[in-house]
């Protein structure tokens, strides 16, 4: 009996050993939507499996509380291994040491497939300090049963086509529909200014960093979307829509035309299957531009266990696992391999978006990037609301992103 005692609690011990003696890989995840933590409970599963030394430790946070979590963990020295993230906010990581060149740490065969476009986009200072681990462009999604109704045959190809397109929408005057449905709130918002006025021409910085807010492009585009507000042509006090707000709003039926990105045909797909909807390019005014985003996953310089972190991220990024996740949340594909699956080649949503990236623009790469961004959407925010005028609010708008820049 004390024998038999015995070698339980040595087994016991030795469980326990075992178990202290695995590496705990903290990863910072923002939740993009309703498949992210199942997403990542099975990834855990899979990787613990073929890894049995490392324990993934998963802390999803959302995307508006992600950016406080950080500078409130690296303030304490407290911040997780890995942690994805922005790519705009790269630089102020970069510019303070805190992030690992990932250089040498992964082999050049892993990084050889990733789209180049999107793998440089992490790229500063001549070293690859993220990895594209969430990527989109924007395209004009609209509802195809309320153009039958306003006698609209095709999607707009210019601004003025939305803009009398719009106008047709509001002469249906059928209650809470309308023409065109624009955020005026959060992350993004800015963009919105940006879609007409990189067409016009205009820039958001200068050659020297310095803000291009009050070139005539960009007070002609801020222009144009106070006009479409105070016709009636949006949805009203759009000051209090984010992004999705909006997106719910178009897969209710309520608006008909909306700028957004792959994930809103996915979620239709789901939330709203019998919605008639077509996608089409950004409008164009003098060019043809849209907007293209990614989010990068990067390692923390302070990070004691970079080989297990380097081992996680080649195995989240075989195809079959990368593939899950741009499937689960809406998103095109970052590598060679995982483009040429028919996932991506046979989706006409897609090929649509695909086909764009040629003309996508990104936001600059600059450290202070998200104070000059907030800096914009409050000076839209006071235009919009009638606090401004478009020329008074961008010029209030360019000052304030330079001095965030400057910080």
């Amino acid at each position: 009996m004390i024998r038999r005692s015995l070698v339980a609690m040595l087994f016991c011990l030795v469980a326990l050993t075992a178990a202290q003696a695995r590496t705990v890989l903290r990863v910072t995840v923002p939740e993009y939507g309703m498949k992210t933590r199942p997403y990542l409970v099975e990834l855990k599963a899979a990787f613990e499996r073929a890894n049995p030394d490392i324990e993934v430790a998963w802390e999803i946070v959302p995307w508006d509380g992600l950016r406080q979590k950080l500078t409130t963990e690296i303030a304490g020295g407290n911040n997780t291994d890995l942690v994805i993230l922005a790519t705009t906010w790269l630089p102020d990581l970069v510019s303070q040491s805190l992030l690992a060149p990932l250089d040498g740490l992964l082999p050049s065969s892993f990084t050889d497939r990733f789209l180049p476009n999107f793998l440089q986009r992490q790229a500063l200072n001549g070293k690859q300090y993220g990895l594209p681990v969430a990527a989109s462009v924007r395209a004009l999604f609209y509802n195809k049963d309320i153009f039958a109704r306003a006698g609209i045959t095709a999607p707009p190809a210019t601004w003025d086509d939305l803009i009398a397109d719009a106008k047709r929408i509001k002469a249906l005057n059928e209650p809470n529909v309308f023409g065109y449905g624009m955020q005026g709130k959060g992350a993004e918002t800015d963009v919105y200014l940006y879609y007409l006025m990189w067409s016009l021409g205009g820039e958001i910085l200068d050659a020297n960093n310095h803000s291009a807010l009050g070139s005539p492009a960009s007070v002609q585009a801020l222009t144009t979307y106070k006009s479409m507000i105070d016709e009636g042509l949006t949805e009203p006090g759009i000051t209090a829509y984010i992004r999705d707000d909006v997106q719910v709003l178009f897969k209710r039926g309520q608006v008909a035309m909306m700028i957004s990105a792959p994930f809103l045909a996915t979620q239709i797909r789901t939330e709203a299957p019998n919605l008639k909807y077509g996608i089409a390019p950004v409008p164009s005014a003098t060019t043809s531009v849209t907007y293209g985003v990614t989010d990068a996953i990067a390692l923390f310089d302070n990070s004691k266990h970079k080989p297990e972190a380097a081992r996680l991220l080649t195995f989240m990024y075989q195809p079959e696992w990368k593939l899950r996740m741009d499937s689960d949340e809406g998103f095109l594909p970052v590598t060679l391999d995982e483009a040429a699956l028919p996932k991506f080649t046979a989706d006409p949503d897609i090929g649509i978006f695909m086909a764009l990236l040629p003309k996508a623009r990104f936001l600059p790469l600059v450290p202070g990037w998200p104070g000059a961004a907030l800096a914009t959407i409050n000076a839209l925010q006071k235009v919009y609301l009638g606090q401004a005028t478009p020329t008074d609010g961008l010029h209030q708008a360019a000052h304030d992103v330079d001095a965030a820049l400057r910080q």
